[in-house]
């Protein structure tokens, strides 16, 4: 319980940061360096301003010196990062009982984390901007491959699934000329590919595929969109990427036993 309450005070801290990087680099900005600043007065913010979620509550969702309002995005971002760091050390504990302490186990561990970061950024950033950016998706590819093949993985197998994904969704953009999907998609599908590997990836695909359908229809119905509206395809790939990491296997095979 303690080590489940450790982590979920890092993962906060880390869904912080995270937030950090989100906001700066839509400015363009350096998000390793430099004092954190409220985005509508740029007054320098100080350590109880900071507090993951703690902040927001206590000073009601406002900034302390001009009064403008904190957008949920920084809590949720907080909350969730946190949750999911403690969700997948519960996975992997369960899985693994007693081994957690073993090798494999926590570079198996410390790949979802960081995939988890990276899957975060894409998933706000494209929320938020209908963008996914070159340097998150390049960096996130990198370090998905390094981590997979320091972890005993093929890289064989590893490129199959990029080269598969990204050439599926470059044959969409090629063929609608850039209206069906983007090309920040395509270099998602590399990391999908580098993340989960042959035919894991393709579960990924076919539960995006599925989660989009469903809030798409969702929308129309609702009338919030029309039939020719624009959704963040990212928004979909990167959780059906995190719920494949961990349950890939087990869907695969279920879908399979179902014929």
């Amino acid at each position: 319980m303690l080590t489940a309450f450790i982590i979920f005070i890092f993962g906060l801290i880390i869904g912080s940061f995270l937030n950090v990087v989100i906001f700066r680099l839509k400015l363009k900005e350096q998000f390793i360096i430099g004092h954190s600043k409220c985005p509508n007065c740029s007054h320098d913010l100080g350590f109880w301003d900071l507090i993951p979620v703690f902040s927001f509550i206590f000073l009601k969702a406002e900034c302390r010196y001009c009064r403008a309002s904190i957008s949920w995005q920084y809590p949720a971002v907080e909350l969730s990062t946190a949750l999911l760091f403690v969700f997948g050390y519960y996975h992997y504990f369960s899985l693994n009982a007693g081994l957690i302490t073993q090798l494999p186990v926590l570079l198996e561990y410390s790949a979802y984390l960081v995939f988890t970061c990276f899957l975060t950024v894409i998933f706000v950033y494209d929320f938020k901007y209908y963008l996914i950016l070159d340097k998150v998706s390049l960096t996130a590819f990198l370090a998905a491959a390094f981590l997979n093949i320091l972890s005993g993985k093929p890289w064989q197998n590893l490129l199959l699934a990029s080269l598969a994904v990204g050439g599926f969704f470059l044959l969409q953009f090629i063929v609608s000329k850039g209206k069906w999907i983007g090309g920040g998609d395509i270099r998602l599908g590399l990391v999908m590919g580098a993340m989960l590997g042959w035919p894991q990836v393709l579960a990924a695909l076919f539960l995006a595929y599925i989660l989009g359908s469903i809030v798409g229809l969702s929308l129309v119905l609702f009338k919030k969109k029309g039939w020719k509206s624009q959704l963040p395809f990212g928004t979909f790939l990167a959780p059906a990427t995190l719920v494949v990491y961990l349950w890939g296997n087990s869907l695969i095979k279920w879908y399979f036993g179902i014929f």
